[in-house]
């Protein structure tokens, strides 16, 4: 990525990143069958999502663009720490669980508020899912200049971005996110 993207990409991933804790908060209280931290105002969080959303889509289209589309997220994300990556997957393995159990408990009615605690739960792991992605592609796209630039294999041959042996002598890649402790 260009550096002069780097302060806008900053920006979105903390954007994201105070979505993804207002999200989790929104969610644990909801579990708990109270309001979150934003009340009635949690619906915001929905809009927040384009917000972040969008720079994050087109981030990913230029982090990807020479890449198989079967490696997108591993494209998208090979900037972001190996935790990063786990809490995005993680978010949405949790997105599609939260979902089903939303489905088969249906918002209860005389539940008071502009979103019942039920309906913030059923939309909080969607939001976590999606405000998780962001961030870490956002961060990925502020870290991946650096990170590419410095890629070799043993022999100090530069190598692409997701290889884990060198192209031109099959070394291993000493800075491959898989080599890395």
């Amino acid at each position: 990525m260009a550096d002069s993207f780097k302060p806008l990409a900053w920006f979105f991933a903390v954007l994201a990143a105070v979505g993804l804790t207002l999200s989790i908060l929104s969610h644990f209280a909801a579990l708990l069958g109270l309001q979150g931290a934003l009340g009635d105002y949690a619906w915001v969080l929905h809009v927040g999502i384009f917000v972040v959303w969008v720079p994050a889509v087109l981030v990913s289209q230029r982090l990807t663009a020479d890449f198989a589309r079967k490696d997108f997220w591993k494209a998208a994300l090979r900037g972001s720490p190996p935790w990063m990556r786990c809490m995005v997957y993680g978010f949405f393995g949790y997105a599609l669980l939260n979902f089903a159990l939303f489905i088969m408990r249906a918002p209860l009615k005389g539940e008071s508020g502009a979103m019942p605690s039920t309906v913030v739960r059923g939309f909080s792991g969607h939001w976590m899912a999606f405000y998780a992605a962001a961030l870490a592609i956002l961060y990925s796209a502020a870290h991946v200049k650096d990170l590419d630039a410095s890629r070799t294999c043993l022999n100090g041959h530069a190598v692409g971005p997701l290889a884990q042996f060198c192209e031109r002598c099959g070394q291993l890649v000493e800075n491959a996110p898989e080599n890395r402790r």
